[in-house]
This record gives C-alpha cells, sequence and structure tokens, in this order.
C-alpha cells in the first residue's frame, strides 16, 4: 500500500488520484491549504477536501468508484411530478450563495449527523464563489429560499457538493433543475454526486469507474463555463 501523500502549504502539487486503488474510498493526501488556486487543482484531477476541523487535518479524496448522475439519467418520480405542477416555484442562480451553504451546513448540524461543511471549507468555498467557479442553485417559493444546491463548475462538469429543503421536495427540485440546465447547456454534461447514497440513487445516481470519471473530467477542463447567469424553472 502506498504512502499518503503530506502537502506542502506552499508548493501544492497533488498526486495521481489513481495511486488512491488501495486506500479506502480513495484517499489521496492530506495537509495543505483551502486556497481558491489549491481548490481549482484538486477539482481538475477530480479530488475533494472532506475532513472533520476538529478531529483531522485536511483530507483530500478522489474515490473508486465514483457516483455520477447523467442528465438523461434524472428520475423523476410521479409524486414528484405532480409537486413540481403543483406549485409556482422559482429558480435562481448564484443570488444566495453564502445562505445556500449555510442552510447546507447548519441543517446538519441540527440534525446531529455532524457536517463536512466546518467553517475552513465554508469561507473557502465563498471565496471560489466570488472567483467564478462555485455556483448555487435557488429554489425559491413566494419569493422565500426554500432549497438549493451548490456546487464547483469545471467545464460541463458539476461537481455537487451539497444540498438542503426548507420545504418537502425543494432538493430534488434543484437536482432535477441541474439536470435539465446541463441537457440545455451542455453536449457531455455530468453531475458528480462524489459517494453514493440511497437518496441520490433513487434520483437516478449511478456508479462508474474512477478511470471513466477522470476521462470525462479530462476532456472537460478546456471547454467554456457552461453556467448561466439566468435560468427559467422549467416543468416536466
Amino acid at each position: 500500500m502506498h504512502k499518503i501523500k503530506r502537502l506542502n502549504n506552499k508548493d501544492i502539487n497533488f498526486p495521481d488520484p489513481n495511486l488512491a486503488l488501495r486506500e479506502p474510498n480513495g484517499l489521496v493526501a492530506y495537509m495543505g491549504n483551502l486556497d481558491v488556486e489549491t481548490l481549482l487543482q484538486a477539482y481538475k484531477k477530480g479530488i475533494f477536501p472532506w475532513y472533520e476541523e476538529k478531529l483531522q487535518p485536511i483530507l483530500w479524496w478522489s474515490p473508486n468508484p465514483r457516483a455520477v448522475i447523467f442528465p438523461d439519467s434524472i428520475r423523476i418520480s410521479r409524486s414528484l411530478k405532480k409537486a413540481i405542477r403543483n406549485q409556482p416555484w422559482e429558480i435562481r442562480i448564484n443570488t444566495q450563495f453564502e445562505s445556500v451553504i449555510n442552510y447546507c451546513k447548519n441543517l446538519r448540524e441540527n440534525e446531529k449527523k455532524g457536517t463536512w461543511i466546518n467553517s475552513n471549507i465554508q469561507n473557502s468555498f465563498i471565496d471560489l464563489h466570488f472567483s467564478g467557479f462555485a455556483h448555487s442553485l435557488e429554489v425559491w417559493l413566494n419569493n422565500n429560499l426554500v432549497g438549493g444546491l451548490y456546487g464547483v463548475v469545471i467545464g460541463d462538469v458539476f461537481c455537487g457538493e451539497s444540498m438542503f429543503s426548507l420545504k418537502s421536495n425543494a432538493s430534488k427540485i434543484a437536482l432535477v433543475q441541474l439536470a435539465l440546465l446541463l441537457k440545455k447547456y451542455t453536449k457531455n454534461g455530468l453531475i458528480d454526486c462524489q459517494i453514493e447514497n440511497e437518496h441520490l440513487t433513487s434520483m437516478g445516481s449511478e456508479n462508474i469507474s474512477r478511470k471513466d470519471f477522470l476521462s470525462h473530467l479530462e476532456n472537460s477542463d478546456d471547454k467554456p463555463n457552461f453556467w448561466p447567469n439566468y435560468w427559467k424553472f422549467m416543468t416536466i
């Protein structure tokens, strides 16, 4: 088993994520920093930070397999279709990024599940947002923010980080709208879900190999950022 790389805080150089093949969940490195340039280098290599602030150093992961959602494979139940049609939902983009990440953090803390969105992660992703790489897709109802998600855009890949709901189905609606957005604005769009869970599987996520994910990511690197400045809600 290879030795996990300790990153130099001043000269970040991530290892080949394929070296994580034998590590549980794909741990590739530790330490380093959460600067915008560091985060972009990581995401372009299919690596993301995930750690507990009080107990661990910064940990960097590239799991194998990788959970993803192809836009054409988004799964919309009958009840969700009904919910989408029965309320005057509105989608806004990047109008309340800080609120979205704060809701994602606080809801998990309140549920006592713990959260990887610690204060350093939160501040770093806000910096990434103002640098133009992290984005929020927000679900509004009667002029109130009721759900949404945020993530990092690398080419035509949306690297999803977290989502939240203050009203039933709001996070599912956000995920559906993201899939529709990718389908409309990209040719080979992909939602990176990182690691599978029951909720994402119910929405159509599937596992692909790290090799296939990195290949998709590499082919997306030099493509224009598809993220629009405005998004009109689309019904199903």
